[in-house]
């Protein structure tokens, strides 16, 4: 999934969290992205369906304090995510008991800008001495939001 660009991820990145990212941590970050959203509206459906409703809304979402202060700094950072291919890509996941209304897919650019910033600082966290992260620390660090997300 190509969010952005290359350079607008490289620069992205850079802004971010001082992390140097290239072209070969794209497909990475893509995964990631699209794993994330996707475990937002597993949740969200559960929330859902618990609250008797046919669809997903943007409350039903689990998220965080510190998303939310991530989705925040990425407004502040003043960058785009493109939408199309984020759809694209989680239409290929099985489907959603719930359907995400109208409403709560306009939220998906900055909640996937919220993980960004929070991914891109959680490698400044761990590996704080790493400019350019490889495979081992990309593994340490979405492992890390597997266990929160």
């Amino acid at each position: 999934m190509t969010v952005m660009g290359v350079s607008k991820f490289e620069r992205f990145f850079r802004a971010a969290a001082g992390i140097d990212v290239d072209k070969n941590d794209l497909k990475r970050y893509g995964d990631f992205v699209d794993a994330k959203l996707y475990d937002l509206l597993v949740v969200g459906q559960a929330s859902a369906k618990a609250n008797g409703r046919d669809t997903v809304e943007p409350w039903d979402l689990p998220i965080t304090k510190g998303l939310q202060e991530s989705i925040h700094r990425f407004r502040r950072l003043d960058e785009e995510v493109d939408l199309k291919p984020i759809l694209e890509q989680l239409a290929a996941h099985p489907p959603l008991d719930r359907t995400p209304t109208q409403e709560t897919e306009e939220r998906y650019p900055e909640i996937i800008g919220g993980l960004s910033v929070a991914l891109a600082e959680t490698f400044e966290i761990m590996y704080s001495d790493v400019k350019n992260p490889q495979t081992s620390h990309w593994d340490g660090v979405t492992a890390v939001f597997d266990r929160l997300l």
